[in-house]
């Protein structure tokens, strides 16, 4: 319901400061998360072009798993989003 009163925008900034599209999103069928697929994921929720509840269906996240990328960016930038990392950034 919250949703039919929010505006959809046609477009966000994606992770490398061109424009981001519905159709530029990774594939609904995409099993193999690199940095700039989840970046991606992150902005188009930040910029309100879909749901959280959009990009946790879509792609089956569950919700922690999309903040735990959301906040890998806030702390670390997307270096945060690399897996092979994450022992480094986790306190």
């Amino acid at each position: 319901m919250i949703e039919a009163l929010r505006p959809k925008v046609k477009y966000v900034i994606g992770p490398d400061g061109s424009p981001l599209t519905v159709a530029d999103l990774p594939p609904v069928t995409t099993k193999r998360w690199v940095i700039r697929r989840k970046a991606e994921v992150v902005a188009a929720v930040r910029g309100g072009l879909i749901s959280l509840e959009e990009a946790c269906s879509r792609y089956a996240l569950t919700v922690d798993e999309f903040l735990s990328w959301q906040m890998s960016i806030d702390q670390h930038g997307l270096a945060g989003l690399r897996t092979t990392r994450l022992q480094q950034y986790r306190a």
